[in-house]
């Protein structure tokens, strides 16, 4: 048995909270299922569930990130595998995304691609091979 079971939650930080569920709303087409809201009453933190799997996509305020973290683009990228790499890309962007690392022939069935969301979190774009044979 291994150790790691499975991606539970995948968490961005945002400083508005509610823009950024605003903008994975349209980008992903899905409304989130869980909402805490801070003592101010606003949103804190929201979760959607994503795709094959339901994994879950938080969004935290930023005030609550682990001392150190950045608010710029780094460290960890999680790709999430989409359908059509090129169509996702553009929408991000067309969203208002920055490209963060263009689309990359990765060789044997994967490409990647990653954005700077409006927010600062890189989101991982990417045709998958493996994960389509996994589905099958």
């Amino acid at each position: 048995m291994s150790v790691l079971r499975g991606m539970c939650t995948i968490t961005y930080w945002a400083e508005d909270v509610a823009a950024a569920v605003d903008w994975y709303r349209e980008y992903i087409g899905a409304d989130p299922y869980f909402r805490n809201d801070g003592p101010d009453g606003k949103p804190a933190y929201v979760e959607f569930r994503i795709g094959d799997h339901q994994a879950e996509l938080g969004i935290c305020d930023s005030r609550y990130a682990p001392p150190g973290t950045t608010g710029t683009p780094g460290g960890v990228v999680t790709y999430w595998a989409v359908d059509d790499l090129e169509a996702a890309v553009e929408r991000a962007i067309a969203m208002g995304a920055e490209t963060f690392q263009p689309i990359t022939e990765r060789g044997t069935g994967f490409r990647t691609a990653s954005v700077a969301d409006p927010f600062g979190n890189i989101l991982g774009l990417m045709s998958n091979a493996h994960y389509l044979e996994m589905l099958g």
